[in-house]
This record gives structure tokens, C-alpha cells and sequence, in this order.
């Protein structure tokens, strides 16, 4: 092919016909992708189990064609097989050097699906990102990022937010974190947590009318939990053949050389944990001050003094 009399190497009819082809399939191809996906979308419900049936449609329908897409442009270009075996070669040594991040991130999406690490709607840690995921792609996961408790907030990225709460931020990590480090999932087999309150009380104070309320103001607002999380404890336990703790709540003790520390632990599902924490701390409150228990604190009485002896002198005059 000739352009304002010049040849342009590699350019004749056939490759502008198959480049107008490959266009056209490729964007008939779309049209239907997303045709499908839309209807997809209107058919998903409000509850959690209809909007993962369509995140999962959704899944296979990419993958489906993406392979479609991958087949026509291969039918297109390579009619010939001794040119389809020279342009693979080609193909994977470049691909091989020049994408090794995009491809290890796009192993990460095959080993996220096929060992069922995470879906759409868990809580997990990937990559330093604590939240729920929102969405899932070949290369990427985004997650709605949440807080962080006192005891991580040293952790990087720091967080302004001190507690399990959405922080407004949408983080978008790409998938080849998960054969960098361990990725942890709040919610996939068992959606509870155990959580802890720790209060130091003076030794002076009665620590068994202490403990007492510990638990009954955990108890009022946890026994709920224990019921809905037997069926999971249970089929946890059978699946990996292990024994959980008592669902429960208990008060563990510390001696320390101030206080006596009370360590109140008890369960709690993975979303709603400071509205919990906040109710059972407002309710020990309250029961202290009316059992006239109180919180100790790093405070020091001076309990007295040695005797001191002050001399003074009279002024000297000139």
C-alpha cells in the first residue's frame, strides 16, 4: 500500500481488511458483553445472596468473553499455523518480560477464585487495606476502607477513624498482594470475632462484685450472637477438626503493679463491633458508680513527708 507515494512497509489491503474485521468483532463482542451484563445488574436483588449470584454471573461472563475476544482476533491474524506458532513465540517472550506484575496479578485473580480466598461482600486485610470488598477484576480488588483500633494504629497506612468503621476511602489493590503476603478474611467461614475490653480497678476495690458486672453487661448484649453463631461454630469445627473457645463471656485477670486488670472477652459479629463495645462500656459505667467501684488510674498519693528544717538568716549590713 502507497501513501502520497510512499510504501508503507507491512501495510496492504489484507491487514487494513483484518484490522477493520478485528474492530468490528471486537466491538460487536462488547456490545454483547455488556447487554448481558446490564440485564445481569436488573436481575439482582436486594439481599446479600441474589447481588453475589450476580457478581458471580458477572465473573464468568467476562472470562467467557474475554475468551471469545482472544479466539477471533487469534482466527483473524493466524489463518496460517506456521505463523500462528512464529507469533505466540513472539507473543509470550514479550508478554514474559514486559508484563510480569500483570500477569502475576492476573494468577492472583485465578488463585483468589479457585481457592476461594475472598468474594465480594467480606471483610478482609489485603495489602495493608483493612475493609469490605466491592468489587473484584482480573487485576484488581477495591475494597471501602475501615478504621483501625488503637492497638494497630501504628500500623501503614495510619487511620484518623479508631474503631472498625468505614472511613469513606476506596482503596484499590491489585491481586498479585496475595502471593506476597497472607491475606485475612473476617467473614468467609466464620462471620464473628471475639473482642476484648480490658478496665483496671484498685486492689481495694471488690473485684467478684467487679467481675459480676463484667459479664452481666456483656451477656445482655451478646447472648443474641452466641445463639446466631452456633450453626457456624459447629460447621467450622467439622471442616477443620478443631474445638472453639466458649462463646460466653468470660473476665480474665492480670496483676500488674498499680491495678488489677480486667480483661472482659467476649464474641461479636464483623459488622456493628464499637455500637456493641460502646453499649456494654456505657453499661459498666453505670453499674460501677452504683456499686461504688471505681477505675483506676496512674495517679500517685503523697501519703507524707520528712520533717523539714528551715534556717534563716539575718541580712547583712554594710
Amino acid at each position: 500500500m502507497e501513501f502520497l507515494g510512499v510504501r508503507l512497509v507491512g501495510i496492504n489491503a489484507e491487514t487494513v481488511y483484518k484490522l477493520l474485521l478485528s474492530v468490528t468483532v471486537i466491538a460487536v463482542i462488547l456490545f454483547g458483553r455488556t447487554a448481558l451484563t446490564t440485564v445481569l445488574v436488573r436481575w439482582r436483588g436486594g439481599d446479600r445472596h441474589n447481588q453475589r449470584a450476580a457478581f458471580w454471573g458477572r465473573q464468568v461472563v467476562s472470562i467467557i468473553f474475554a475468551v471469545i475476544v482472544l479466539i477471533a482476533l487469534v482466527s483473524i491474524w493466524f489463518d496460517d499455523p506456521q505463523r500462528l506458532t512464529t507469533g505466540l513465540g513472539l507473543m509470550s517472550a514479550g508478554l514474559a518480560f514486559a508484563l510480569q506484575r500483570v500477569i502475576t496479578a492476573l494468577a492472583g485473580y485465578v488463585l483468589i477464585m479457585r481457592g476461594n480466598t475472598f468474594t465480594v461482600g467480606e471483610r478482609i486485610k489485603m495489602g495493608g487495606v483493612r475493609g469490605d470488598v466491592i468489587a473484584l477484576s482480573f487485576l484488581q480488588t477495591k475494597i471501602l476502607e475501615m478504621g483501625q483500633p488503637p492497638s494497630v494504629q501504628s500500623e501503614d497506612p495510619a487511620m484518623w477513624v479508631r474503631s472498625r468503621q468505614f472511613t469513606g476511602r476506596i482503596v484499590t489493590v491489585t491481586n498479585d498482594k496475595v502471593f506476597d503476603e497472607p491475606v485475612f478474611n473476617y467473614t468467609r467461614d466464620f462471620p464473628f470475632i471475639w473482642e476484648e475490653i480490658r478496665i483496671p480497678v484498685p486492689y481495694t476495690a471488690n473485684r467478684r462484685i467487679a467481675e459480676s458486672i463484667l459479664i452481666d453487661c456483656a451477656t445482655r448484649e451478646t447472648h443474641v450472637f452466641d445463639e446466631v453463631s452456633a450453626p457456624h461454630r459447629n460447621q467450622l469445627e467439622q471442616r477443620y477438626g478443631i474445638t472453639l473457645d466458649d462463646f460466653t463471656p468470660r473476665v480474665f485477670y492480670r496483676l500488674t503493679d498499680n491495678w488489677l486488670e480486667l480483661t472482659l472477652r467476649f464474641i461479636v459479629p464483623e459488622h456493628g463491633i464499637r455500637q456493641v463495645k460502646d453499649t456494654i462500656a456505657r453499661s459498666i459505667l453505670d453499674a460501677f458508680e452504683e456499686a461504688g467501684i471505681t477505675i483506676a488510674s496512674a495517679t500517685f498519693d503523697i501519703v507524707g513527708l520528712p520533717p523539714l528544717r528551715v534556717e534563716l538568716q539575718a541580712p547583712r549590713h554594710k
